[in-house]
């Protein structure tokens, strides 16, 4: 041991003599080596640093460029509804899914999606496809107060809220209220311009807006499913509760003249109805002609409805005089509602169905697909009265439907969304709103959302 410490102690002191007489020279070298290292690993450094900032650089403009695809792939889902509508929906028909491509169609490097609803179902966790048609909601302007009572959840002071904001009489009504509010504004007292306008009027909250469906895509997505987990806040039943908005429209008229654009023939009153006497004599004969209008009597109608309740005629027979009558001299007809789409909760508001009756008509739909040309059949579905007291909220035409497009760019980067509304009172599609909705988040659902992880996948 004493041995080894000796030679430590030798080593040591040869060392600190060696360093003693170091050359000069050779310790700027090895300063020089040192900071030279230090430059390399400082280039290193930033080349690295810069050779990530290009890959994410890279990323960006690739994200960026899907983004780009995909919103100009919606602009071409727009103008594909706008030519499907002018195709498909003349005279007031509704374009049949199986006439149209409405899920997973490419445009571009794109697929796109038109989000829609089915009226026959109540709503599933995966999301429905097609166009939708304004006139299966209640309209905001039109619609009675008892009827917007009728709608789920709505509260009394919404629906009396409602009904001021649109009156013309009621301008200024209430601005104390809406004066304290953030920001203050005042009571419109006009009709209403966009369903969105909603959010305007007092009471109007975003959970009776909304509801569960926070991405207003008419599906129950996982979050809308899982309580108080994630946002929006759900009772995790496994059933959506839609808010307002999805039964409420504003666009839904329809032209008050025939195919030929002549005035139709207003039968509301019996003076009114000898007008119609010649045509009805022309198709059905003399005696079947006065037959229709004896059977009618001496009062008021207040629909076409009832003047073929009333008339007692048969298919065929109303089929060939629909389209000639009316119960109103506006050049428009506003606010009715289509049966053949309407939703089961939405025909529950009104007079004369109520819940019994629009589970059997939604029942009768789905049992006669067939049938949904016109609303004659609804004489096997409703009595005499029933039909009567509704006749004068119901249509079997539809004039404006709405095209919500949603698209997926390459290999499942960048979504877009927006939703167009078109009118075709004029005979071509035109276009009378449109919204962004990117903004509300993903609404294609968990199956699309896999098979777009798979493609994205595929591709790295």
């Amino acid at each position: 041991m004493s041995s080894f410490r000796t030679f430590f102690h030798a080593a040591r002191n040869a060392g600190a003599r060696r360093s003693l007489h170091a050359d000069p020279a050779t310790s700027e070298r090895g300063s020089v080596l040192v900071i030279v290292i230090w430059i390399c690993l400082g280039l290193v450094a930033l080349t690295l640093y810069f050779a990530d900032s290009m890959t994410s650089e890279l990323r960006a403009a690739d994200n960026r460029a899907a983004e780009i695809t995909a919103r100009q792939a919606v602009a071409g889902g727009t103008r594909y509804a706008a030519y499907v509508l002018s195709q498909y929906a003349t005279e007031g028909a509704v374009p049949d899914l199986n006439e149209y491509e409405s899920e997973a169609f490419p445009i571009g490097e794109a697929s796109v999606w038109f989000i829609g609803r089915d009226p026959s179902q109540v709503a599933g966790s995966d999301p429905v496809f097609g166009l939708v048609d304004e006139a299966s909601k209640l309209n905001l302007n039109t619609v009675s107060r008892s009827m917007l009572e009728a709608l789920p959840n709505i509260t009394p002071e919404l629906v009396e809220a409602i009904i001021s904001w649109r009156s013309r009489n009621a301008a200024g009504a209430g601005d104390n209220t809406y004066g304290r509010l953030d920001p203050p504004r005042v009571n419109k007292g006009a009709p209403f311009e966009s369903v969105d306008e909603l959010r305007l009027v007092y009471g109007a909250t975003l959970d009776l807006l909304f509801g569960e469906d926070t991405n207003r895509n008419g599906a129950l997505d996982d979050n809308e499913n899982d309580s108080e987990q994630s946002a929006p806040r759900d009772n995790g039943d496994g059933l959506l509760q839609p808010g307002i908005l999805e039964y409420v429209t504003i666009y839904s008229r329809e032209p008050n003249t025939r195919a030929s654009g002549a005035r139709r023939v207003n039968v509301s009153t019996a003076a009114n109805r000898e007008q119609v006497r010649p045509a009805l004599r022309q198709r059905f004969g003399q005696a079947r002609g006065d037959q229709i209008l004896l059977a009618i009597g001496p009062q008021e109608i207040n629909s076409i409805a009832e003047f073929m309740v009333r008339g007692r005629l048969t298919t065929d027979e109303w089929s060939q005089i629909r389209g000639e009558i009316t119960t109103s001299n506006g050049a428009t007809l506003q606010g009715l509602i289509n049966v053949n789409t309407a939703s089961e909760t939405v025909l529950a508001c009104i007079p004369g169905i109520g819940l019994e009756n629009a589970a059997a008509i939604v029942a009768y739909r789905l049992a006669n697909p067939d049938l949904q040309g016109s609303f004659f059949w609804l004489t096997e579905v409703l009595t005499p009265p029933s039909l009567i007291r509704a006749g004068q909220y119901l249509t079997d035409r539809s004039y404006q439907f709405s095209a919500d497009v949603a698209a997926v760019g390459i290999s499942g980067r960048g979504y877009c969304r927006e939703k167009t509304v078109f009118d075709l009172i004029q005979g071509t599609a035109r276009i009378v709103y449109h919204q962004d909705l990117t903004a509300y988040g993903w609404a294609l659902g968990f199956q699309v959302r896999q098979i777009v992880r798979d493609a994205r996948e595929r591709r790295t």
